[in-house]
């Protein structure tokens, strides 16, 4: 082999390795820019998530208020039958006494013609 072989190779190898180079860095470029799409994508999806987040934040907030009326509720309506309830028994303890007062003229049957 001499000289004028030897820069014939060099030439078409460093043509050879140009192509090359040129290859990758397309190909590489690609890649950055799907790297890019999936990046935005990502942003995308996050605000959206970020957004269903905050409304259902929203309604459990709501729903957080409701159950706090409704126990509110609840608590009101058990005091009112507890002192329903102890008027009843108050009642009920005040007309025993006063059937078990008149013991001799007042009888209670159970007994079924």
């Amino acid at each position: 082999m001499d000289e004028k072989e030897i820069k014939k190779i060099e030439e078409v190898f460093k043509h050879h390795i140009g192509i090359l180079s040129e290859d990758f860095q397309h190909k590489l470029d690609i890649v950055a820019e799907g790297h890019q799409m999936l990046s935005e994508k990502l942003d995308r999806v996050e605000s959206r998530l970020e957004q269903k987040i905050d409304r259902v934040e929203q309604r459990l907030d709501r729903v957080d208020h409701r159950l706090d009326r409704v126990e509110q509720s609840i608590t009101e309506v058990d005091a009112k039958l507890s002192k329903k309830i102890d008027a009843v028994a108050a009642d009920l303890s005040a007309h025993r006494a006063d059937t078990e007062s008149h013991r001799t003229g007042y009888r209670v049957s159970e007994s079924r013609d």
